[in-house]
């Protein structure tokens, strides 16, 4: 027994850069391709030409990729297969299923309010429907402007969804759906039954704010004599407030997260768990795990809220996960768009570098965060947090900070373990608790209260460097005194 392989799309509008909702519908069609061995495509929908913006389609596209949401074929563009959305107006046309619509704007306005203002659906009323041949022939030939419509047949319909099971709705609830402007231009719905059946889509998951337009899409399958693809509706993100995340809400552009420091594998992770599950307790999934588990029996339709400060927290555990090299090749464009190091420095000085990127790993949540805590690694201007300059540079700090560059300097080899020797002894000598010179080395030599442990650090930065600031912050103390 052969199956047909799988083919999903993606499909998104350049009217505004991707959000994560669907980013994340993305995801699901991604992996399922994955999982399966079949195909991931991609499908820009541009055909809305007051709202698309050509500029926006490379964002997009790099979002995509950002997430290692690789796709299989040559991207497909809407605006450039206007004439097979044309061809197939005019087939549903020669069917019983199509007839031309005459009313103007104005006229179904009218007829919409009336429906209102007597209790009705304002649907479509069918007035062209009842047109002879003849009087649609003398009207076209008058040059009247007309639309396509699609007749929906009476009776129920049913689909099955992969996700809620089946679905059913009365054919009556369902207005006839114009197909094809009075410009020629195709509708949503014609567009996209054209594209995924030419495309050989088998299987398409998306948003169950899609359910209402997939009633309309198995009609016009039909009257395409085309068979159906299988249709999953998952869950929609939700913002905190509870409205559905969209690019018209001005929710965050995907591409955002990248700057900001968010690692893609952690986005998606994260992302594939608004709406699916692994039927067990583990969180934190690899790619390659996620491709091998993801199947879309484990997709629920339960709407899920996205909340950024967990994708935070997915993204403290894989940046945990990172080998230091790897982890440091992804930090170092941050550290050199910030101005702080240039990329010739950070070459010729890897190893530091490296050293430094395993120092901070456990302090930070972004990538980002690498350069707000680690800029005195290659930049120090004598600034201290005021805070911690408080209740750690008090008077009698300025004297023991000196006596501590000093033996520092007369240590035969300086290394992290000589320090702490060092430091300590210091401590028992003037009868002081570690802290006490502790706190305001950290400060003295990274001007912050906080950080990796002082030991490595100050290993780090080197013996010349930590005598020269110890002494500097010193001399601040000394003369706020002045």
């Amino acid at each position: 027994m052969t199956t047909t392989p799988v083919r999903v799309r993606i499909a998104p509008s350049p009217t505004g850069y991707l959000h994560v909702g669907t980013a994340r519908t993305a995801v699901f069609n991604w992996l399922f391709a994955r999982h399966s061995g079949g195909k991931f495509l991609v499908r820009i929908e541009d055909t809305d030409a007051e709202r698309s913006k050509p500029e926006l389609i490379e964002p997009i596209l790099s979002a995509l990729t950002w997430l290692g949401l690789d796709w299989d074929e040559e991207i497909l563009y809407q605006s450039r297969r206007m004439h097979l959305y044309a061809e197939s107006a005019k087939k549903i046309l020669d069917t019983p299923y199509g007839y031309r619509c005459f009313c103007s704007t104005q006229q179904l306005d009218e007829d919409r309010k009336l429906a209102q203002a007597e209790k009705r659906a304002p649907k479509y009323n069918r007035r062209c429907l009842a047109l002879s041949p003849d009087e649609v022939k003398r009207r076209v030939d008058a040059g009247e402007k007309f639309v396509i419509r699609l007749r929906v047949p009476d009776g129920d319909i049913t689909f099955d969804d992969m996700v809620a099971g089946a679905i059913t709705v009365k054919s009556a609830d369902i207005e006839d759906l114009v197909l094809a402007r009075a410009d020629g231009s195709a509708t949503y719905n014609l567009a996209v039954v054209v594209d995924d059946h030419t495309m050989g889509v088998t299987h398409i998951m998306r948003g169950n704010d899609h359910i209402t337009n997939t009633f309309k899409q198995v009609y016009l399958y039909r009257a395409l004599g085309w068979d159906l693809p299988k249709f999953g509706h998952v869950a929609l993100i939700l913002r905190p407030d509870k409205k559905k995340v969209s690019k018209r809400l001005g929710d965050k552009d995907v591409n955002q997260y990248e700057i900001e420091g968010i690692l893609p594998e952690a986005m998606l992770n994260y992302l594939c768990l608004l709406g699916w599950s692994s039927k067990t307790d583990q969180e934190i999934f690899l790619r390659e795990e996620l491709v091998k588990l993801f199947t879309t029996e484990n997709l629920n339709a339960s709407n899920a809220v996205f909340d950024e400060e967990k994708l935070i927290s997915f993204n403290k555990s894989h940046i945990m996960r990172k080998p230091d090299g790897e982890l440091a090749d992804l930090v170092a464009p941050y550290f050199v768009s910030a101005g702080i190091v240039s990329q010739e420095e950070l070459t010729k000085s890897r190893d530091y570098f490296v050293r430094v990127v395993s120092a901070l790993k456990e302090r930070v949540r972004r990538l980002s965060d690498f350069v707000r805590l680690g800029v005195y690694f290659y930049q120090f201007n004598g600034t201290y947090d005021a805070e911690a300059e408080k209740k750690q540079f008090t008077p009698d700090k300025a004297e023991l900070l000196r006596l501590l560059a000093d033996r520092y300097e007369q240590l035969p080899v300086f290394t992290k373990e000589a320090a702490e020797r060092c430091l300590n002894a210091l401590a028992e000598e003037r009868g002081l608790s570690k802290g006490a010179l502790i706190h305001p080395a950290r400060l003295a030599a990274s001007g912050m209260s906080v950080g990796p442990g002082l030991y490595d650090m100050l290993d780090i930065l080197t013996l010349p460097v930590v005598v020269s600031r110890l002494r500097s912050a010193a001399d601040y103390i000394d003369g706020r005194r002045v």
